[in-house]
């Protein structure tokens, strides 16, 4: 009951400020210090057990803040069926957490029953888009409501894709009625990989559609006489990342915002820096827009 109590006090909105992905090194303290954060998100996976300290320790952070949910295993894009189970936990989490919002990756991650480590890039062809609005659609009237889909980081190209990833990403939203994560350190990795304008990305994404931003580190690797970039989530934001951040709140507006570092994890205190740094950031559209 006590529980319950407390989750009617705690708003389930995510604002438009900056929050940190929670990962589990740093739970105990945050649940025992009440950082000065807007907010928190974590990986759905992390949380389908029934019960358990990680579970309990989250809900005592969600009775102090909002939460959203982001899931790296739904393999939206995959042909395999939409796992039943999979679906099932989700579904019994967003009941017991009551987050602000729950997203997914552009990507497929399993064939024939088998599963990858990667969230790998799909085709952008007519054929892909129908397959995934169809998948997306199953998944938003099995959970009850709207997801959101980010866009990837990708390395490769198909070379019979005929959308560019913007537009793909758009119609995606637009035909099933979901909403977008825009990564913006995806949006740096993959048009550097590809040699694709960032800024014309940015522009083919109407902001009605976007509900929540990421912001990340990534690492500059050689193959061959190239450079490829890998988004690792292992450092922080980089100087053309925060400066193509500030671009996408002059053309979408102000929105939730998270610093997610999921490798070679800092403390505590580095993260809620770099989220104030984007705060900063926030806080000058927000005047702005006043």
């Amino acid at each position: 009951m006590a529980h319950a109590d407390s989750l009617s006090r705690a708003c389930a909105t995510i604002p438009a400020t900056a929050g940190i992905g929670l990962r589990s090194p740093h739970g105990r303290e945050i649940a025992e210090t009440r950082p000065a954060i807007g907010w928190f998100e974590v990986h759905s996976e992390n949380y389908f057990g029934r019960g358990g300290a990680p579970l309990r320790t989250l809900e005592r952070i969600r009775a102090d803040y909002p939460l959203s949910l982001h899931g790296v295993g739904m393999s939206l894009g995959s042909v395999d069926e939409t796992h039943a189970d999979h679906l099932d936990r989700l579904k019994d989490l967003i009941a017991r957490i009551e987050p602000g919002l729950v997203s997914e990756h552009l990507s497929w991650s399993s064939y024939g029953g088998t599963f990858l480590n990667d969230l790998l890039p799909l085709p952008y062809t007519e054929e892909a888009l129908e397959h995934l609005v169809a998948r997306i659609q199953r998944v938003q009237e099995t959970l009850g409501l709207r997801i959101l889909i980010e866009n990837p980081s990708s390395y490769l190209e198909y070379r019979h894709s005929t959308l560019p990833e913007a537009e793909f990403l758009v119609e995606a939203a637009r035909r099933s009625g979901c909403g977008i994560l825009l990564d913006v350190n995806n949006v740096y990795v993959s048009c550097r990989n590809h040699g694709w304008s960032a800024l014309d990305y940015l522009r083919a994404i109407p902001q009605d559609l976007v509900e929540e931003l990421h912001l990340a580190g990534h690492t500059v690797n050689r193959l061959g006489d190239r450079q490829i970039l890998i988004d690792t989530h292992d450092r922080p934001v980089c100087a053309a990342v925060w400066q193509l951040f500030g671009k996408t709140l002059d053309l979408i507006g102000p929105r939730p915002t998270l610093i997610e570092w999921d490798t070679d994890l800092p403390d505590l205190q580095t993260l809620l820096t770099e989220a104030d740094r984007a705060g900063a950031f926030l806080e000058v559209r927000h005047v702005r827009a006043a």
